[in-house]
């Protein structure tokens, strides 16, 4: 019974973080002009220019302006996050499969921790960086949420890598 049950935990749990990251990608994809707006002021740094002048200046150099740039950035974004959602879907029915004997449990595991990696990493990423272009100074909310995305993945990623 106890494999059975972590096993439907860890099943679960690779399932929220999958219906998490796919509402994202559906956003990005059909609503893009929610995020990519979002994106481009990091790159270009806007509010920390209007907001903190002299702590702009400082690290102006760093700053993205082309438009061009910065919809590449943020269609690699949306290209990484796909390629996450496939693989963490694969996870979340290898799983699912697992709990009935169709999938070798270990085999759907690991597809799982790698799925689960690749959400973390993108949150992850965020932070390093956002950190780079000073998200922090006016985009408390966005590192936030990274940071709590990054927790929550790594959690994901510790619990499948429990034996059971």
């Amino acid at each position: 019974m106890y494999e059975f049950a972590l096993l439907l935990a860890q099943t679960a749990a690779v399932f929220f973080i999958t219906a998490w990251l796919s509402t994202g990608v559906y956003e990005n994809l059909f609503k893009s002009s929610l995020n990519s707006t979002f994106t481009a002021q990091v790159l270009d740094m806007t509010r920390m220019r209007e907001e903190y002048p002299e702590a702009y200046a400082e690290v102006a150099y760093r700053r993205v302006s082309s438009p061009k740039v910065q919809k590449l950035f943020f269609r690699l974004i949306v290209l990484w996050e796909v390629v996450a959602v496939v693989i963490l879907w694969a996870a979340t029915s290898a799983m699912a499969a697992a709990l009935f004997g169709g999938v070798d449990a270990q085999f759907a595991k690991g597809l799982g921790i790698l799925g689960a990696l690749l959400f973390t990493s993108t949150w992850a990423g965020f932070l390093i960086v956002g950190n780079w272009f000073c998200y922090w100074f006016c985009h408390y909310e966005g590192q936030t949420t990274h940071f709590q995305m990054t927790l929550w993945g790594m959690a994901t990623m510790i619990l499948l890598a429990m034996a059971g």
